[in-house]
């Protein structure tokens, strides 16, 4: 499951599809996208304007045996994934890439504690990796109230980097 055109320059990528995603058969339309969309200041349909939407796996690996969120995918679910997302970064050529949770932002930059890196840049390619957490309400990170200060300083280079996005397109129409 993905969400996207050619053309978009920015590119967020999560971990897995939800159940509400699997049902309605588009990305981020459960809480934790209302949670995302909020924190981005972005409406539904400046949201989907803005991002491609996109996953390490495509598709809902289903409930997490304790029944509390969703079950992690495996490593062979990841690799089966893989080709899929790096098709999309080659393809796509993002100036922006928003990491969101711990899965994404292990499986494309390799980093394994969010913070370390939540309020950071980082280089992909030809593009800004901003990581951010998982807004899912199933996640403990944000808890801690210097995690929360971390997503704050990520949210402002996000709009930082949206604003510099939107600026070359006015430039180039």
């Amino acid at each position: 499951m993905f969400e996207g055109r050619a053309g978009q320059r920015a590119i967020i990528v999560g971990q897995s599809p939800g159940v509400v995603e699997a049902a309605e058969r588009r990305p981020w339309r459960g809480r934790a996208g209302r949670t995302l969309r909020s924190w981005l200041e972005l409406d539904e349909d400046e949201f989907y304007e803005t991002f491609y939407c996109a996953s390490v796996t495509r598709c809902y690996p289903g409930r997490h045996p304790s029944g509390r969120g969703d079950r992690p995918p495996t490593r062979t679910e990841l690799d089966l994934c893989a080709f899929w997302l790096d098709r999309e970064l080659r393809l796509l050529r993002p100036r922006l890439v928003l990491l969101v949770g711990g899965l994404a932002v292990r499986r494309v930059l390799g980093l394994e504690r969010l913070t370390e890196c939540i309020g950071t840049r980082r280089a992909l390619r030809e593009a800004v990796a901003i990581p951010l957490p998982h807004p899912s309400g199933a996640s403990g990170w944000l808890n801690d109230a210097a995690n929360r200060e971390r997503l704050e300083a990520a949210l402002a280079l996000v709009r930082e980097e949206l604003a510099r996005l939107l600026d070359r397109r006015d430039h180039t129409l």
